[in-house]
Formats: structure tokens, sequence, C-alpha cells
């Protein structure tokens, strides 16, 4: 455990601690760009925890604080998601988040219930820190009894298989978020990577309906340019893009460009900004980066359809010798599977450095109060937009 990571406190100590917001020399105040309206478009690194260095944002305690994927254990990694350590578990009720989407699916039906009962039994050893997350109304008691709540989802359809009826069985389980395709091509549709970009398959299409009857939100992160056109138009309710990034800033298959954006904002749904280097090819993307995403996004799609999906464990990053070893050989397996995307490189670590603390969405916050955004366009990008998408989609 790190000395600069919380230790030695109680739950509610350790949530009532605050972390602080570095500066953004590199960019012009929110007010000297745009004058964004509500839902009206306008015009390598240290890898330490980032020091604490001033003041956070004074409504994050009350905000709705959804990071739309994420996990309190370890991600992005080939170490194990769980059992959770002692130190995970106190970044993750010191974040101050009051819910995630957490991946849970394998290749297929077994191990994808085998992932459940893992986090089924997480969920039982630290109830009071963890909460299952089924409906908006759970997601209010997480935030009254300030604990981090736990949305069962899918990165990629993999364990439905063929059998529309599993939809059904996994919702029964919790499961509320449902990605379309991963990086390469499934039954449902063509991914990212896939260069034939197909769009989605008729099978896809029955998919769509059978994830909405079960009130199941759908995510089109990881889908190419067609299978997320075809999944916003067949939807007939908002669908989201839990973790992505701006193609017009960076164009790389991860990102999704404006059309998009705009198509799944005109229909309710909402993007989040992920804290990757996708966001900035090549390099780690630091905290100005990620504004500069968030605020295009805003432009494009208006301040009601944009949140924050991180793709990262809560605990902070520490690179040592081993966690290096282990980055490089988590790309290497992706790389020789097929699935790895451009921006994936054994030299380039998957988080910002000044956003590397459990309360990384506080420090965004701040960040964006410095750029002059008001308060409620704040509060609805770190959570409260995704919280509106979860009630229009699961109906409580």
């Amino acid at each position: 455990m790190r000395d600069d990571q919380p230790s030695g406190c109680t739950r509610r100590d350790a949530i009532g601690r605050t972390a602080a917001l570095v500066g953004l020399p590199a960019l012009l105040p929110w007010s000297h760009v745009s004058s964004v309206a509500s839902g009206t478009p306008a015009a390598s690194a240290a890898s330490a925890p980032a020091p604490a260095t001033g003041a956070a944002w004074p409504r994050y305690e009350q905000a709705m604080v959804i990071d739309c994927l994420a996990s309190p254990g370890p991600f992005n990694t080939t170490q194990p998601a769980t059992p959770l350590s002692d130190a995970m578990v106190r970044n993750a009720a010191a974040s101050g988040i009051t819910g995630i989407n957490l991946t849970v699916n394998g290749d297929d039906f077994p191990s994808t219930m085998r992932r459940i009962g893992t986090w089924e039994r997480e969920l039982n050893v630290h109830g009071d820190v963890l909460m299952r997350v089924r409906s908006v109304r759970d997601l209010a008691e997480a935030k009254r009894t300030k604990r981090l709540g736990i949305i069962y989802g899918f990165q990629g359809v993999q364990p439905i298989g063929s059998d529309l009826s599993t939809i059904a069985t996994f919702a029964a389980f919790g499961v509320k978020i449902v990605q379309l395709t991963y990086n390469t091509r499934s039954l449902v549709g063509d991914g990212s990577l896939e260069p034939g970009n197909a769009g989605l398959s008729s099978f896809g299409r029955e998919v769509v309906a059978e994830l909405e009857k079960q009130k199941v939100l759908v995510d089109l992160s990881h889908c190419g340019q067609r299978t997320t056109a075809d999944g916003i138009a067949v939807a007939k309710g908002p669908v989201s893009i839990t973790h992505s990034g701006c193609a017009a800033l960076a164009d790389v298959p991860r990102n999704k460009r404006d059309v998009e954006l705009k198509a799944m904002a005109d229909k309710g749904g909402v993007i989040g900004i992920y804290l990757m280097p996708f966001l900035t090819p090549g390099r780690q993307p630091t905290l100005d980066d990620v504004v500069q995403h968030i605020e295009h996004a805003v432009n494009v799609c208006g301040e009601d359809h944009v949140g924050i999906g991180s793709d990262l464990s809560i605990t902070p990053h520490d690179v040592t010798e081993e966690y290096k070893r282990d980055h490089r050989d988590f790309v290497a397996r992706r790389q020789k599977a097929g699935i790895a995307a451009p921006g994936e490189d054994p030299n380039v670590y998957f988080f910002v450095p000044d956003l590397n603390t459990p309360r990384r969405l506080e420090r965004i916050a701040e960040a964006l109060a410095a750029r002059r955004h008001p308060d409620a366009r704040i509060e609805k990008i770190i959570g409260g937009n995704f919280v509106r998408l979860m009630r229009d989609v699961w109906g409580d």
C-alpha cells in the first residue's frame, strides 16, 4: 500500500476525504470559447498518485456521481479482478462515486455466471462499502448510505451466443448494461477494428429489441461506425456510448465521429468520455486533454448528453517495475489476440497521471468549474446525465 493512499480510517472517514485539482493553464476559460446552452451545441508523465493542491469542487459530496465503466478491483491488467484487497476497498470508499458500470461478462454463459458469482461474494463481504444496483432507487440508496453502487455490465454479447432468451436470464441476475460488440466481428455486428465495417446484423437487431424489452441499456462503445449508427437507428429509445472519445480530436477507431454523437444525443443518449490514451494517441492524456474531449462532446451533443466512463480501476496506478512488466504483457496478449486497438502501446500506460486518484471525478468537476462551466452542467457531466438515462431505460 502506498503512503499517499487512504489508510487507517473508517469507511465514512475515507469518503469524507477530499482531493484537489491541478490547474489548466493551457486552456482558455470555457466562457471565452463557447456559449453552449442546455442541450444546444455551439461553435508521458508522472505516474504517482496525483498530489492535492487546493480545495475540491464544493458540490461533489451532494452530487450523484457515475463512472460508466470502472472497477473497484484491477482493470485492464493481467491481474485477477477479485478478491479485492483492503486498499482497493478503502479506495472505493474514498472515491465519492455513487455508481459504476462493472464489466462481468466472460467468453460464454458458464464463465459469465462464475464472474457474477465472484462479484456477489465481494458484495456480501464488503456490504458496508459496496452495494448492488438494479434501479435508480438503488443508486439513490447508495448515495444516501455513502456506498459504491455496482451495476453489472457486459462488453460484448458472447455470453448470449445465439439464444435471445439468455438476455432475460442475465437481466434477472442484475445485468443492466450490455455493449453490442467488442473490437472484432460477432454475431451481432462489427466492432471498431473490423475493416469490413458491415454494421448491425439481422440477429443484432433482434438483440437490440430484446435488450430494450428487458429494460437493459444498450451500449455502443466498442462498435464499428456502421454498427454504432445502426444501433442508434434501430433502438426505439435512448442508447449509450459508455466509454469513448471524440474522433474529431483524435481520429482512431475507438473514438466516435460527430455524426454518431449527434445522432445518439438526438435520441436522448449519453457518451462517457474515457481516461485512456485513445484521447491522445502516442502518449498518456492529461487533464487538459480530457477536458477538451468533454467540451467538444458538449458542443456536439449538448450538456444533457455527456458523462464520464473512465475505463479504469478506482485504485490509483503505482508504476513499479512489476506494473511495467504486467502492462507490456497485457498489451502483448491483446495484440496477439487481435483485439488491441490503435493507441494501445506497451510504453503508454492506461491512465491520466494528473487524475491518478480515487477522487478523479471530483478533479474533473473542479477542472470544469475552473473553465467557468456552471455548477448545474458539471453535476450533469459527472453523473446526472447517466442517472437520467438509466431512469429512462430502466423505467424507475
